[in-house]
């Protein structure tokens, strides 16, 4: 039997994979005996920040791993491609529709049980190991503590901001068009779920911006008040995460060339591509709350009622949640780590998710994934193993186990990471191409190889 601490995607996919395998769990949840800031409800893997998966194509790295997931049993790939909603080239999700179905899953697994307690400390009894740590960013201060003790040094920390939902009955459909960039849709695509050519209808609410609204705008944006932050002369947040007023004021145009890129965006109604765009991407199966793409934030609520009603389209929108800053913790990998997710300390500790110095919902999962299969093993009196570095889930692995501790930050998956393609191909798409299908050969032959990679 292994135990898991934490019912988000890590702890979620650990505990489905370890079950897979035939080895009994015990998931360890405490929601809802012990609630936080930014949950709303006490399902398994649900999702507080963003709706998205980001994309879904085999040439981006994101995608990679997510097809590496897919062929490996994921149960949370399973759930979000069943209960996806249109993103352009992404994958999106009804964040309720899929959090119950990882619910479902798991209370319906025979060899998994969950225990709804809060565990405030690393158990001493030597019945709970194998154990993963899978407890997330919002990991509480006695627990932290205790690891901090276990493996040694502090923990490192960043904020993470979270995107504003409006209601769309409330959205001025005059104002907006809707469209994918670059046509690249979920409408019109093949059986498998591929990214196909837009209809015409396009997956996104586009708030078009002229200059002048633009600069208006961005100058609101920049003298509006931020919320309180604790520690927050020391924050730290992670550089794919940025709340928008901490982009803004990193110069004026600098939300022009990120979430408010136009590029790709021509308006059909005057066919030009506007100055800046705001894209709102659906949030849930019903196309009743839309998600600010990009927008999470940090300012008061108060603040961005405000600043957010001088977007187009807006004006006079409710928002179903404001944007919130939370911290997010996680221990420095490579000092602590193996590639197989067990701690160097003592071989029989596992840490997945975002407290294991990975960054995003899909790489948290990943995470899982593994020290699951690797935690069963050890039950199983088998070596854990990883897929290759050729693979995604296997760069991902060494990443967070061999990185530079000296300055290290958490990651997302990206090609830069996985070993290098073969020299003599030149063209950048093909390469990611090559990349894409060299991991996904790899990985087939690991999944049917016995000796330990």
């Amino acid at each position: 039997m292994i135990h898991i601490i934490g019912g988000g995607l890590a702890g979620s996919e650990a505990a489905w994979q370890a079950a897979s395998l035939g080895v009994r769990v015990v998931l360890h949840e405490m929601r809802p005996v012990r609630p936080t800031a930014v949950h709303k409800t006490d399902r398994l893997a649900e999702l507080v920040c963003s709706n998205s998966f980001r994309g879904d194509k085999l040439d981006n790295a994101v995608g990679l791993l997510k097809e590496e997931m897919r062929r490996l049993g994921s149960l949370v790939m399973r759930a979000a491609d069943q209960h996806r909603v249109p993103a352009g080239a992404a994958l999106a999700v009804d964040r309720d529709r899929f959090s119950q179905a990882i619910t479902d899953a798991i209370g319906s697994q025979p060899l998994i049980s969950v225990e709804r307690s809060e565990i405030t400390r690393i158990p001493a009894d030597r019945s709970m190991f194998p154990l993963i740590i899978a407890t997330g960013p919002l990991t509480s201060d006695s627990l932290s503590a205790d690891i901090a003790a276990l493996v040694g040094g502090e923990h490192l920390y960043f904020y993470d901001a979270i995107s504003p939902i409006v209601l769309a009955e409330t959205i001025d459909m005059t104002r907006v068009f809707r469209a994918s960039r670059w046509d690249r849709s979920l409408r019109g695509t093949d059986p498998n779920g591929a990214c196909g050519v837009d209809d015409g209808e396009g997956d996104y609410l586009n708030c078009p911006l002229t200059r002048d609204e633009y600069d208006r705008f961005y100058d609101a944006l920049v003298a509006a008040e931020s919320a309180t932050v604790h520690d927050f002369d020391k924050e730290k947040f992670f550089e794919g995460c940025l709340p928008i007023e901490v982009m803004a004021h990193r110069g004026r145009d600098t939300l022009r060339y990120g979430p408010m890129k136009p590029v790709g965006l021509p308006d059909p109604r005057t066919g030009r591509v506007p100055y800046a765009v705001v894209q709102l991407r659906q949030d849930n199966i019903a196309g009743d709350h839309f998600s600010l793409v990009g927008f999470q934030t940090q300012l008061k609520w108060g603040e961005q009622a405000r600043v957010l009603a001088m977007i187009p389209g807006l004006e006079g929108a409710e928002f179903v949640r404001f944007g919130m800053v939370h911290r997010n913790t996680y221990i420095n990998g490579p000092t602590v780590l193996r590639d197989t997710w067990q701690t160097k300390a003592r071989p029989d500790l596992f840490f997945a998710g975002q407290i294991s110095g990975v960054e995003g919902y899909v790489e948290s999962a990943a995470s899982g994934l593994m020290a699951g299969r690797n935690a069963a093993a050890l039950v199983r009196g088998e070596e854990p193993r990883i897929p290759p570095r050729t693979t995604a889930i296997g760069a991902l692995a060494f990443y967070v186990s061999h990185a530079d501790p000296r300055n290290y930050q958490p990651t997302n998956i990206t090609f830069g990471i996985l070993a290098a393609p073969d020299p003599g191909v030149k063209h950048k798409k093909d390469r990611k191409q090559a990349v894409s299908e060299r991991a996904l050969r790899a990985l087939e032959d690991w999944m049917h190889d016995d000796v330990p990679a």
